[in-house]
């Protein structure tokens, strides 16, 4: 799993037992997978179409330092299937897993549109 992104849990992160709210927690993911496809799939226009069952393991607090890996599953033909794991960075607990997020890769008008992409790509190898 590649850790792609760090965050900060600060006091308006917190739910009413002060830890990580879980709704701002999904909040950062489902921000995340999205930026991850659009560089993929070198296009603006996706959205979240499915996610798995999401599984909280622990919590993360005031102060604490979250990572947010992502791997690919599989490519669709419109779709891009990930997986996600967040972390604390200082401890390595693992805080909550999401086997399958499918991102549907659009087009001007909304509609699913094939991306002809069928493996990782780094920006570094289009520049």
């Amino acid at each position: 799993m590649r850790f792609h992104t760090r965050k900060w849990v600060k006091p308006q992160d917190l739910n009413p037992n002060g830890t990580l709210f879980g709704g701002q927690l999904l909040a950062w993911i489902d921000e995340e997978l999205a930026l991850y496809s659009i560089v993929q799939l070198e296009n603006p226009r996706v959205v979240t179409k499915h996610m798995s069952e999401i599984n909280f393991k622990s919590s993360a607090r005031q102060g604490d330092i979250v990572e947010i890996g992502i791997d690919v599953v599989k490519f669709g033909n419109t779709s891009l299937v990930l997986k996600c794991a967040v972390r604390n960075m200082m401890t390595r607990e693992i805080i909550i897993t999401i086997d399958s997020t499918t991102m549907v890769n659009l087009d001007e008008d909304g509609k699913p549109k094939a991306h002809g992409k069928t493996q990782i790509e780094f920006v570094k190898d289009r520049l």
